[in-house]
């Protein structure tokens, strides 16, 4: 079997599981479409708009050509904005073949269609959606590029697909954890963004750590429900796809999510957030999909809601943070299923 693997697309995240993935095998090509990109990736070995300052191993390839990226891989790697994985994948149709192993580490939904990047992947693919691996936890791509210790989950409903993705991502500085809820960890992994911008616009709105430690709690409990509701397991969302994701995002320097909303806190418009970041800031569009998905199954989801109105109805962002604090008296337990709690103590 080759031991060569394809990366798509080389963006932030791309780039830096590129470079983990070089460091174990001698033949990681990665795909981009910018041949100024490629260009420097191949003779500088950097990628400076993404990761300025970091290093990549000199044996990470680069190409324009997708179908040189991934003739010949054992796997590939699709790393695409949520708002690019159905062409990217649509794209990759014409070279990949049922013996490839196929893993995403995209955190989103489609937005015009509410479903998850291995729902988007397989259609396009035509490939059983529980063949495909989903790579997520907390991780910033400017820790894992300068190989700072790092832990992550990939999950399938195919063990052989996830050890597999685990065996070729593990080493002295990443290690890997597999999981068979597939659904659990891309809905952990997508929802947390929401309750990363919200603690962004908490500390923006200059609230402390009692507002943004409240925010994070309740907002873990609110993507639990949603997740068990539309059949996760709950221990997923206790876990690296979860609880850990959504620490790391919701606090660091390093999270788009977090920096969007502080920037939406202290009173920048929507339109300027997304011009000044330059980059994709996934949990906008996440944001979006959750306002439709917790109205169709029926799931209380206050916070989404709230920032909802703020980014799509212009809500001042003061006035959203006192409409949470506002609603009605509950127990800390009462808006979780019995069921979930069992779960939980089992």
């Amino acid at each position: 079997m080759s031991n060569k693997v394809a990366v798509l697309v080389a963006g932030s995240w791309g780039t830096a599981l590129a470079s983990v993935l070089a460091v174990n095998h001698p033949d990681v090509m990665i795909w981009s479409r910018s041949s100024e990109q490629v260009q420097e990736i191949n003779e500088k070995h950097m990628n400076s708009r993404y990761l300025p300052g970091a290093d990549l191993p000199a044996n990470l390839k680069a190409t324009t050509d997708m179908e040189e990226a991934v003739t010949g891989s054992r796997a590939v790697l699709i790393v695409a904005p949520s708002k690019a994985m159905r062409e990217v994948a649509h794209s990759l149709k014409a070279y990949w073949h049922k013996d490839m192993l196929c893993i995403h580490a995209t955190k989103g939904f489609e937005t015009e269609t509410m479903k998850r990047m291995s729902t988007v992947i397989s259609e396009e693919l035509g490939c059983e959606e529980g063949e495909i691996v989903v790579l997520s936890g907390p991780s910033h791509a400017e820790e894992v590029v300068r190989r700072c210790p790092t832990t992550v989950v990939v999950a399938s409903l195919n063990q052989k697909a996830a050890t597999m993705a685990q065996d070729l991502f593990m080493n002295a500085d990443f290690r890997v954890y597999t999981n068979r809820d597939m659904l659990g960890v891309e809905l952990a992994g997508a929802l947390k963004n929401i309750i990363a911008l919200g603690a962004g616009m908490s500390d923006g709105l200059g609230y402390g750590d009692n507002a943004k430690a409240a925010l994070l709690t309740r907002g873990l409990a609110e993507i639990t429900r949603i997740g068990v509701e539309m059949g996760a397991n709950p221990l997923t969302f206790a876990g690296l796809a979860g609880v850990g994701d959504l620490v790391v995002t919701a606090t660091s320097k390093h999270s788009r999510n977090w920096r969007a909303g502080s920037m939406l806190g202290q009173g920048t418009k929507l339109d300027e957030v997304l011009s000044t970041m330059g980059m994709v800031v996934e949990g906008i569009r996440t944001t979006k999909a959750a306002h439709t998905i917790s109205e169709k199954y029926g799931v209380q989801m206050p916070i989404a809601d709230q920032l909802y109105q703020v980014l799509f109805e212009d809500k001042d962002p003061r006035s959203a943070v006192e409409a949470l604090m506002g609603r009605d008296p509950k127990t800390e337990m009462e808006s979780m299923r019995l069921e979930t709690w069992e779960l939980w103590h089992s």
